[in-house]
């Protein structure tokens, strides 16, 4: 969706361009390293292997291209944030304080931290995706969800066709725990 939103930005009609949506997503590196396709929409570590194995480099990041699209959101009932706020907070606090680190440490720093959660991928590898996610501003300093950002998913999920009705942010959004946890 994020791919087809910035096509059409950029004026391009995405049925126009032969997307191959039927490879499963896990399988696009290893099919596009095969010959198929000239283009592939890849998540890290499979950008990076693509590029050490000499089939393909990056061209361009979607995250860039995009503006900040919050893929990753964390989701609760208003039952629970009423009956559990301690427990939100504590989450929300202990998720900024992994934004801090990453806002102040180097790549290789970081990659030493979270070298045992790939093991797939050497210390080196990963310190080169963490500066390329630097280098293409991708962490935020903070894990407030600012309106701009909600509007631009609800533009995208529209363009998709997967939202008929806008939500208002304050309907869907609280910032309040995020807001705490940056004190």
């Amino acid at each position: 969706m994020v791919f087809e939103y910035i096509l059409k930005e950029n004026g391009i009609d995405p049925s126009e361009v032969n997307i191959n949506q039927s490879i499963d997503f896990g399988s696009t590196a290893a099919a596009f390293s095969g010959g198929q396709g000239d283009y592939t929409i890849e998540f890290e570590p499979s950008a990076t292997a693509l590029e050490q194995e000499g089939v393909g480099y990056v061209v361009e990041s979607l995250g860039t291209a995009s503006g900040y699209v919050p893929y990753t959101a964390y989701c609760a009932k208003e039952s629970y944030l009423e009956e559990q706020p301690e427990v939100i907070q504590a989450f929300t606090n202990a998720l900024q304080k992994g934004m801090d680190y990453v806002n102040s440490h180097t790549p290789e720093e970081i990659a030493a931290v979270i070298a045992p959660q790939f093991p797939e991928n050497d210390e080196e590898t990963i310190a080169t995706i963490v500066k390329r996610y630097y280098e293409q501003d991708t962490w935020k300093e903070d894990l407030i969800f600012e309106e701009e950002s909600f509007a631009l998913l609800q533009d995208i999920l529209v363009s998709a066709g997967e939202l008929k009705e806008r939500v208002p942010y304050e309907k869907l959004v609280t910032i309040e725990f995020a807001e705490a946890a940056v004190q």
